[in-house]
């Protein structure tokens, strides 16, 4: 049964995880690239999208789970369940990618920036070979604590039917007052932190140059 759990909750957040980081890690650096001053400076577009993310991420995820059920309904098929879980996981960890890849990004020395544009540097060249570079230790890091915050989401998620730890503690440690199953489940959760933290801190070193 904790297996079982175990995997639906790996499950959950490492699908969050990519699907989150397939659209937060270029709404940061769109983000970055259209403000003032910025390689492809678009202000319009840059403050449309930054309020859509700072929308968002305003939305406290127990209610963000409840208000996209239509939504996860549409794309999954159903509203309870692992997959559907999915689905407001990412949501809620998108715009968080994309603030986290924005400040990294704008960390990135602009002289390096500069000395590419003076050497005829594409904008595309650019983020490709100089920012992305650049900043990808502070992007994996960041990406690691959304996936330490996706595990909590996802216990989170077990409050709708979602599968999981969570719903596992929920069903068998609350409803059935059994402070055994719940005290495995915080262990284990903790485990799970810390085995990502140490992944992710690890990653992250072997990237920095």
């Amino acid at each position: 049964m904790f297996v079982d759990a175990l995997w639906q909750t790996v499950y959950m957040v490492g699908l969050s995880v990519v699907i989150s980081s397939l659209w937060g890690i270029p709404l940061g650096l769109i983000l970055v690239i259209t403000d003032t001053g910025g390689i492809a400076e678009n202000i319009a577009l840059n403050r449309v999208l930054a309020f859509i993310v700072n929308t968002t991420r305003s939305i406290p995820f127990v209610i963000l789970m409840f208000a996209i059920i239509p939504f996860t309904r549409f794309i999954t098929g159903s509203a309870i369940g692992a997959t559907a879980a999915i689905v407001p996981l990412s949501v809620a960890a998108i715009p968080f990618v994309a603030r986290v890849v924005e400040t990294s990004v704008r960390e990135v020395d602009s002289g390096v920036i500069e000395a590419a544009q003076a050497m005829g540097a594409s904008p595309l060249q650019i983020i490709v070979k100089v920012l992305v570079p650049e900043a990808l230790p502070a992007i994996i890091a960041g990406i690691t604590l959304t996936a330490v915050n996706l595990i909590g989401y996802s216990a989170m998620a077990g409050a709708i039917g979602g599968g999981g730890l969570g719903d596992l503690a929920i069903r068998y440690g609350y409803q059935r007052f059994d402070m055994r199953v719940l005290a495995i489940i915080v262990v284990i959760l903790i485990v799970f932190v810390q085995g990502t933290q140490l992944i992710g801190d690890y990653i992250a070193k072997k990237v920095t140059h």
